[in-house]
């Protein structure tokens, strides 16, 4: 058993230099990827920053993901910056969840097509 209690020490350091992915929310269309990197930046170091943009209109869909470099840097954004107003909007600012596995078909509830 000592064999698996290593292997664990082992890989709790690797997981914390990794950083977080973090969701930013309620963004104004306005803001752009250099508009994230420079607000979270005052957490600590950003490793990536991405406004997601609609494939049909190339405007924001208003929200992005920033990555931090360390879990410090993302705990300490997510207290600074969440409710921050960034362009006339207040920000959401928490742990990006895994995507799920469903995707949207565009068909179903909401699509317009139900009478």
């Amino acid at each position: 058993m000592e064999g698996s209690d290593e292997v664990t020490a082992l890989q709790a350091p690797k997981e914390s230099l990794m950083g977080r992915r973090l969701y930013v929310g309620n963004l104004a269309w306005t803001v752009t990827d250099q508009d994230l990197q420079e607000a979270f930046a005052e957490a600590g170091q950003v490793a990536s920053s991405q406004v997601i943009m609609d494939r049909a209109t190339n405007r924001s869909r208003g929200f992005g993901f920033v990555e931090m470099a360390t879990d410090e840097a993302a705990d300490t954004a997510i207290k600074k910056l969440n409710g921050r107003d960034i362009k006339g909007r207040p920000i959401r600012v928490n742990e990006a969840q895994a995507r799920g596995t469903g995707g949207g078909t565009g068909r179903g509830v909401g699509s317009g097509r139900e009478r």
